[in-house]
């Protein structure tokens, strides 16, 4: 199949089998031309659908996520992930209470386009998790989800994270403290243990009293208990065994709630694999490191009516966002870092990947870096 793109746009001087579409060419009888203006995807001609998924009606679903991430699930990540699914629902990094309250800083800010969008919260305090979920809500926030499932020393000195596995009942008060002042679903994401509390029967003790005291009606698993010292968050990743069949036996046994896995999840079939005995998937490091996984999600996962999605076309409608940012003071590399694996598994990615580490942090880079990078891809194609 080939693909013609007319470039309207003038520069100013949130493994996959990706269908193989040259850079130029003439348009197919099925496709059409493609426009590029503004960054938006306009199709003319067309007879099926663009290389953007289409926005749907759809209200919030936890089928598919993509889990929050420090350092890596910030509002730049979103508005570029959003561009590769439209229903997958994105998560911001975890942000604490007393950044909220005492901050200096916009912590809620994030882009309209980025919805289904949740905000992770940490803290232990119920009214402070109160106020900052009313405060997220009237945002526009389409989910409050509470960090019970972070190991870190630092989130452990704060009282928040995994360490909240050990006091339900808190957790069960926190939880209903925000669903007293907000509409939009109040969501756990927790581990399947700590330390050597990790029988099943903790977990399911845990469950019940967050359900029950906390009304909480929707979890997210990682299916791996986490070590609340001796091990880095990143051995906590890697070190405790996964241990998929007790998550699914939760839901076998807690049946009226709403429940999602987490953990090692590397493509959509183990996705597909995991939503036979679970009600929703939530996909971690791999969706940030090969966020080409993302542009089947709307198709396979929630059976949208759409056709793969034209990675060159997505770098190219993230040029107002990022022309926009930069107007503003923020430097090229903070946006594109979240780019890198966009290419992954197809011929020229390494090039992209490198040219835009070693151009995107340089003092005045703008999107042209963007375009050289891509042309790197292109002459592979």
């Amino acid at each position: 199949m080939i693909l013609a793109i007319s470039l309207c746009y003038i520069m100013p001087l949130r493994c996959i089998v990706i269908i193989r579409l040259p850079l130029f060419g003439e348009p197919d009888k099925k496709i059409g031309f493609i426009g590029i203006k503004h960054g938006n995807i306009e199709m003319v001609k067309t007879h099926q659908t663009s290389t953007i998924p289409a926005k749907t009606d759809n209200h919030w679903n936890g089928r598919f996520s993509v889990a929050p991430m420090l350092d890596w699930t910030d509002r730049h990540c979103r508005y570029f992930l959003r561009l590769l699914s439209h229903q997958t629902l994105l998560y911001t990094e975890m942000v604490t209470t007393g950044a909220i309250i005492h901050g200096k800083g916009d912590y809620l800010a994030y882009s309209e386009e980025e919805h289904p969008v949740a905000l992770q919260l940490g803290g232990s305090d119920p009214a402070q998790l109160a106020h900052c979920a009313k405060l997220a809500e009237a945002r526009g926030y389409d989910e409050i989800n509470l960090n019970v499932g972070c190991p870190s020393d630092r989130v452990q000195n704060g009282l928040f994270g995994a360490c909240l596995m050990g006091n339900a009942q808190l957790v069960a008060d926190s939880i209903k403290a925000m669903r007293d002042v907000v509409s939009i679903p109040v969501t756990v994401k927790t581990r399947i243990g700590i330390d050597d509390q990790d029988s099943y029967a903790f977990l399911c003790d845990f469950i019940n009293t967050v359900s029950g005291r906390g009304e909480c009606e929707t979890f997210i698993i990682h299916a791996r208990k986490a070590w609340l010292s001796g091990l880095s968050p990143k051995e906590n990743r890697e070190i405790p065994p996964l241990d998929y069949p007790r998550v699914y036996q939760l839901k076998r046994d807690f049946p009226h709630l709403t429940l999602s896995i987490n953990g090692g999840i590397k493509s959509l079939a183990e996705a597909k694999e995991h939503l036979k005995y679970m009600d929703g998937v939530m996909v971690g490091r791999e969706a940030y490191q090969n966020p080409g996984i993302l542009a089947a999600v709307d198709r396979e996962i929630f059976g949208a009516d759409t056709a793969e999605v034209d990675p060159v076309a997505v770098v190219r409608a993230m040029y107002p966002y990022i022309e926009r940012e930069l107007s503003q003071g923020t430097y090229l590399g903070h946006i594109t870092r979240h780019m890198l694996g966009l290419f992954q598994g197809i011929p020229g990615a390494r090039q992209w990947r490198r040219y835009l580490s070693e151009n995107a942090h340089k003092a005045g880079a703008d999107i042209r870096v963007l375009e050289q990078a891509l042309q790197l891809v292109a002459d592979k194609r």
